[in-house]
């Protein structure tokens, strides 16, 4: 198939999402979109599955004028979609989630059950995507699961496949197993779409690279660039990809958790006998798959879940099972998982925002009563020191971007005396510039002799700002490592398997 998207323009309201976007993709390719958070990557590819209907210009497919009024026409006109979170029932098996919508049936009305194994099975083998149609889907580790949605898309006869950040929650060894497949789909003559902010991806697979910023075009790459140069055409700017630490000098002891036991929403025990300590001058990277137990350590830590046994110490004292009052109060600074669920408050400013874990105390309240005069003047120095880009720190919080939105939590965490830092998925979502910022707040904080638990599911950051790394897998400790330990070591970690890795 060849799709060419000409002068594809999609406002909302006054904001324009797609300024006069055109690309082509042509068959056999695979073709990266890169671009900042917000550049307008998620709305071009809704545009293009038919979920949303652009305002200006037209799509093509093989020469042909096509409009789609809804994602069903998208796929019978040979478009496939893989969505960053995956659109499957987990209690179903795999051929019962393949069919879904578009049921082969016999006689009676029956499903064809037996006519979709077979289907699985033959697509399966002729694109490398081995996989059980009787499999249920929840049992499914992470990286099959993928290539279930994959096979869904090639049962409807997709041409083109778009893949919206599709490497966000694998395994490096699952990457590597979806770069090999993206390769056999290309050869067979797919055309794909891979979206993706992670820059060793775009080099590693893509023939031809497309960059939005700010709605618009910006220019085209060859995956024989370098990252340093396609970070500057995502951003406008030089952008420093790698993080400068000082010399690994560890102090005595700030941060212990020892055998702690934390049961999930459904009362699963998801946190199983969990020790870790982390010393003064320390950042430990905790890396994992999302979903091995890593969320409910850290709500235990920060006081936002119970804990069934074991204990959490802070410089000493014991700060299990305390509310999320008391160990803020005890030094503890925690950057959550869902900035905006658990960090903000979406319906006040930027200025309360950033006094949230300190509002009764002074300068910031006085006799009972709130400073505003205190308040204001900690936000103008915030915003400033922590490059926060809003109109004026009144405005509401909901109305930042998500980087800034992330800088507004990490200004107010770090900007108070801390014992320790928490810090759950710190660059969720956020573009290589603000990577660059939060990555370098934290280490200042290391550098100044402070220790640090960062959780993160992405291995370049958890290599980046590591001093050792810990793996948690099924709720476990599945080894603590040295960051010169290779990515490969660490996936095999991720998976429970620890065959040839040297721990500490």
């Amino acid at each position: 198939m060849r799709l060419e998207l000409r002068g594809i323009t999609k406002r909302f309201g006054t904001f324009t999402a797609n300024d006069q976007i055109s690309i082509t993709v042509e068959p056999g390719e695979i073709h990266c979109l890169l671009g900042e958070n917000g550049a307008g990557k998620s709305t071009l590819m809704n545009v293009l599955f038919g979920l949303l209907h652009p305002d200006e210009g037209e799509i093509l497919i093989d020469g042909v004028a096509t409009k789609f009024s809804n994602s069903g026409e998208a796929v019978r006109h040979g478009i496939g979609m893989v969505h960053q979170h995956f659109m499957l029932v987990p209690v179903f098996s795999v051929a019962e989630n393949v069919v879904l919508g578009f049921e082969p049936t016999k006689s009676l009305n029956r499903v064809d059950y037996k006519k979709a194994t077979d289907d699985i099975r033959r697509i399966s083998k002729e694109f490398n995507l081995e996989v059980n149609p009787d499999a249920i889907v929840e049992n499914l580790p992470v990286g099959l699961q993928q290539r279930v949605e994959i096979l869904k898309a090639l049962s409807h006869d997709a041409e083109l496949l778009i893949l919206d950040e599709p490497t966000a929650v694998l395994t490096p060894q699952e990457i590597d197993a979806l770069m090999a497949i993206m390769r056999s789909l290309a050869e067979a003559g797919k055309s794909i779409l891979f979206i993706t902010h992670k820059l060793k991806e775009v080099k590693a697979v893509s023939d031809v690279i497309t960059i939005i910023r700010q709605g618009k075009v910006v220019g085209t790459a060859q995956p024989t660039d370098s990252e340093s140069q396609l970070a500057s055409l995502m951003v406008g700017r030089d952008v420093a990809l790698t993080v400068e630490k000082s010399a690994f000098t560890p102090g005595g002891e700030v941060f212990e958790i020892r055998d702690l036991v934390v049961r999930d929403d459904r009362g699963l025990v998801a946190v199983n006998g969990v020790s870790l300590e982390v010393r003064a001058g320390e950042i430990m990277a905790l890396a994992g798959v999302q979903g091995n137990g890593q969320t409910e350590l850290v709500e235990a830590i920060a006081g936002m879940r119970p804990v069934e046994s074991g204990s959490i110490m802070l410089n000493g004292r014991d700060i299990t099972n305390a509310s999320p009052r008391v160990v803020l109060d005890a030094g503890l600074g925690h950057i959550p998982e869902d900035r905006q669920r658990d960090g903000l408050v979406m319906s006040m400013s930027v200025a309360d925002n950033l006094v949230l874990n300190t509002p009764r105390r002074a300068p910031f309240a006085r006799r009972g009563s709130r400073n505003l005069g205190a308040i204001n003047d900690n936000a103008e120095r915030l915003v400033k020191d922590f490059d926060i880009r809003t109109t004026s720190t009144q405005e509401l919080v909901s109305s930042l971007s998500g980087g800034n939105q992330q800088k507004v939590i990490v200004a107010r965490e770090l900007s108070r005396p801390l014992e320790f830092l928490v810090a759950s998925q710190p660059t969720r979502g956020l573009d290589v510039g603000s990577i660059e910022y939060v990555h370098r707040q934290m280490v200042n904080h290391r550098n100044a002799g402070n220790g640090a638990l960062i959780v993160s599911s992405e291995l370049d950051e958890v290599f980046a700002l590591g001093d050792r790394i810990a793996v948690m897998y099924a709720g476990k400790i599945s080894g603590i490592v040295d960051p010169s330990t290779s990515r490969e070591a660490i996936g095999l970690l991720m998976t429970g398997t620890s065959d040839g890795v040297t721990h500490e």
